[in-house]
This record gives C-alpha cells, structure tokens and sequence, in this order.
C-alpha cells in the first residue's frame, strides 16, 4: 500500500472532514457546472449567508473550492483536480477489496460440485 506523508494525511483529513457534509457535497455538486456567487450557492437551501459562508470557507480550507471577489460580489469555483487526492486514495483501497472478490469469484466459477450441492 502506498505511503503517504503526515502532509497527505491531514490534506486528506480536510478534504473527507468538508465534504462529510451534505450542503457541502451539493455546492460541490453545484460548482461542476461552473463558478456561483454566494448567493447562488445558497439559494437552494434556505440558510442566512453567514452560514453558507461558512460552509463555503470548510470548503476553501480544503482547497476544493477557491474564490474570488470582484466589487461586492464573492465567487467561488472548483479548483482544477482538488479531489484527485481522495480518489486515489479511495481506488488504492478498492483494490484489494475487488481483488479479493475476483478470487473468490473464480474459486466458486470453477470448484468441483460435492453431493450436497
């Protein structure tokens, strides 16, 4: 199994930790089809926008999202490849999991009948 530094680990921590959350999970959702405002980002769920901010800055944290201000308007945006560390991660997991299932697979595909069968 791969390595990783404490530095990976607590980028990981942050990025699993902002996206536990539900809100946090749709405004992501939301960003795939491209940079919102704030007020955007909170028009679906009927929060004040202190809270969203909020949710928004776990997200920064993160470094899933970035913002930018222009005037009075704050804009966020998904930040090109952020989730590329936690889908590494999860296929590095998946594997032995799925190479387990493939042997058994194969071992009940070509084990010889008994009686009870």
């Amino acid at each position: 199994m791969p390595k990783h530094s404490d530095e990976t680990d607590g980028e990981l921590d942050r990025m699993f930790r902002a996206l536990a959350d539900g809100t946090r999970r749709a405004m992501v959702a939301r960003l795939v089809h491209g940079p919102a405002s704030v007020s955007q980002l909170a028009e679906p769920f009927g929060m004040a926008l202190p809270t969203v901010v909020q949710h928004l800055r776990v997200l920064e944290e993160a470094r899933i999202v970035s913002s930018e201000k222009v005037g009075r308007v704050r804009t966020y945006q998904l930040v090109p490849d952020a989730l590329v560390p936690a889908n590494a991660w999860i296929v590095a997991h998946r594997r032995p999991r799925e190479s387990q299932l493939d042997r058994l697979g194969d071992y009940l595909t070509h084990r010889q009948p008994t009686q009870e069968d």
